[in-house]
């Protein structure tokens, strides 16, 4: 942990303050966005791996349904086959894609099927919030996931009930609302702030100033920058040449930490109010070594087993440190001094936080 906070901040430090980042970076169109899809469907050519049909009732029932279509009568009959796994079908449908277009797709399975490797995606529906079919999905299945099971053992890499089908679906319906129809053209910061939102509207007016003659863009909020096309110009020119402009964006003070894989991101402006701080931690051992008691020769006693009990108590830490300071420079080398791993800088930063001496948002995952 001492090694990976020294490396954090000597990285930090021998770059700039901010690094400089194209406005078509930090914002995007206002209106066009990705559209979620989903649809049901079945995966056949599964090596005994499918659902159990006795335990997924929905997939006999779907498999029925897909040979009556077929022409195949199996109405009455019943099915043993292992080869079949009902699976969920997701999808982002990008904006302005055209008819024809391909997208990636996303297989998860819905039964008890224990692994879709080699299987393939029968032709599936996926439809979007209004109930209208957007893409038609179909092909192989990509599974990165393994899954070996035994008699006495099993062995699971990854995740081998969910896998991706490369430009799967193909698009059938446009999606409504294009870059051309909107009457108002406005830019919506990825990361909203205030100062980020001035400096890409001063941006785009020194670049229009110099080349139109005119001021096209006002910022609305923090979150919105609203745009003039100007005249003799199209839309999507206009994006692409402010697109280009950098500028240097600005983000709030925080501190992000995940409790389940121990990491640790500090931003650049956090600030901590100076206080001591020291750190312990108590661990106890407990063994049990049972012992066997002998008779003496020529007894009649018997053979038992005494408990034997073993605790070990150790604490460790306590060490004292001053940590505070106006850069990200200071901080890393306060928390250096208390060499502990990342659940204790958790724990610290938490404690600071309640103490009200950490100036900056503190987000736990």
């Amino acid at each position: 942990m001492r090694l990976f906070l020294m490396v954090l901040g000597l990285c930090l430090f021998a770059m700039p303050s901010q690094a400089l980042v194209r406005i078509k970076d930090v914002t995007a169109p206002q209106g066009l966005r990705d559209n979620q899809l989903v649809g049901y469907g079945l995966v056949v050519g599964l090596q005994s791996s499918g659902d159990t049909l006795r335990n997924s009732v929905f997939t006999e029932q779907s498999l029925q349904s897909m040979l009556d279509r077929m022409g195949i009568n199996i109405r009455g009959s019943v099915l043993r086959t292992r080869n079949v796994a009902a699976v969920i079908v997701t999808a982002d449908l990008p904006p302005a894609i055209g008819r024809g277009g391909r997208v990636d797709v996303t297989v998860s399975s819905l039964g008890d099927a224990t692994s879709l490797m080699g299987g393939t995606l029968i032709m599936t529906p996926l439809n979007g919030p209004d109930g209208q079919t957007y893409a038609v999905a179909q092909g192989a299945l990509i599974v990165t996931g393994m899954a070996a099971v035994g008699q006495a053992e099993t062995v699971t890499q990854g995740v081998p009930t969910a896998g991706r089908i490369p430009n799967g679906a193909t698009i059938e319906r446009e999606v409504p609302g294009q870059l051309s129809d909107f009457s108002q053209l406005s830019l919506t910061l990825k990361n909203p702030d205030y100062a980020t939102s001035v400096r890409v509207a001063d941006a785009i007016n020194a670049y229009s100033l110099q080349r139109y003659g005119k001021r096209t863009a006002r910022e609305k909020d923090f979150r919105t920058v609203t745009l003039v096309r100007p005249p003799r110009t199209t839309t999507t020119r206009y994006l692409a040449e402010i697109g280009d402009l950098v500028i240097e964006p600005d983000t709030v003070a925080r501190i992000v930490v995940d409790a389940r894989s121990g990491t640790i991101v500090i931003g650049q402006d956090v600030q901590i109010s100076t206080v001591a701080v020291t750190h312990g931690n108590l661990s106890v051992r407990i063994t049990e070594a049972p012992v066997a008691s002998q008779p003496a020769p020529l007894s009649r006693g018997q053979t038992v087993v005494t408990p034997q009990t073993n605790i070990d108590v150790n604490e460790s830490g306590g060490q004292i440190a001053l940590v505070g300071g106006a850069t990200l420079k200071t901080l890393v080398r306060g928390l250096n001094q208390i060499g502990v791993k990342p659940t204790g800088v958790i724990a610290i930063l938490q404690a600071i936080k309640s103490s009200g001496a950490l100036q900056a948002e503190l987000v736990v995952q």
